[in-house]
């Protein structure tokens, strides 16, 4: 993998009009884990090339993450007056796009703790599914870290429950990257998203947000029920973590509607 940076182009934000969405997320975290090449393969679309790093011990693995947060105030760009408020959780594999060469992600799917999830899964097709999300957090502004990160969500599709401890501090490396920006690159700014619409269709959307400055976390607690259904972890065999960033707040924008490939 090429050596990747926070260029202009990544850090320059198109003007939302019409349907596209501003959010703060809070309480927003990025579990990543390490799988076998080999079976995250036929879960993505054959126009996009795996993100893969090479382990210590010479292993060749890819990357999926794990991202919940908290929609603090999510509106229309249209109806900024309307505001909502609510849990979601994307879970996402890292991939090279093989027509544009851009590092994206690739979406399994969203869980969403609002009944507004019922427009993006009917009226767009969109793979979001209805969960039930309960935070106990509680950030330390002097600190300037979270003392107590736990996340529980419910729903038939998938189930998530973590403990995270936050140590405060920024990471200063990133297994299997050559160094630090290339992994933050990677991992934390892939700013399109593809994904099986609903219909099996591929489609994609795009956001924007500023460079993330998180700090290192650690798993006390992980059972996430999706990567058992995906076929990528066993209760036996569990996956490797490759990292856990978090970071307290940060603005978001969606670029809506989105479309079918």
């Amino acid at each position: 993998m090429n050596n990747l940076q926070f260029d202009k182009e990544l850090l320059t934000r198109s003007l939302p009009s019409g349907f596209d969405v501003e959010t703060t997320l809070s309480h927003f975290s990025i579990i990543t884990y390490m799988v076998d090449p080999k079976l995250l393969r036929p879960l993505v679309h054959e126009r996009f090339e795996l993100d893969c790093i090479i382990t210590p011990k010479g292993e060749q693995k890819a990357l999926i993450s794990i991202v919940p947060f908290w929609d603090l105030d999510f509106r229309l760009v249209k109806f900024p007056w309307i505001k909502k408020s609510f849990g979601q959780t994307n879970y996402r594999a890292y991939v090279t796009d093989s027509i544009t060469g851009e590092h994206v992600a690739w979406f399994f799917g969203t869980s969403l703790d609002s009944f507004s999830v019922n427009f993006p899964r009917y009226i767009w097709n969109l793979p979001w599914h209805k969960t039930k999300m309960k935070f106990d957090v509680n950030y330390d502004h002097d600190l300037k870290k979270y003392t107590s990160y736990k996340i529980n969500s419910h729903s038939k599709w998938a189930n998530l429950n973590i403990e995270l401890e936050d140590t405060g501090k920024p990471p200063k490396t990133l297994l299997g990257f050559s160094d630090l920006e290339t992994g933050l690159v990677l991992l934390t700014h892939p700013l399109k998203g593809f994904f099986y619409l609903r219909n099996g269709k591929l489609g994609s959307y795009s956001i924007w947000h500023d460079k993330l400055n998180p700090t290192e976390g650690h798993i006390s607690n992980a059972d996430i029920s999706l990567l058992q259904k995906l076929g990528l972890a066993t209760k036996t065999e569990p996956l490797e973590i490759h990292s856990v960033l978090i970071q307290h707040q940060t603005n978001f924008t969606v670029y809506l509607p989105p479309v079918a490939l």
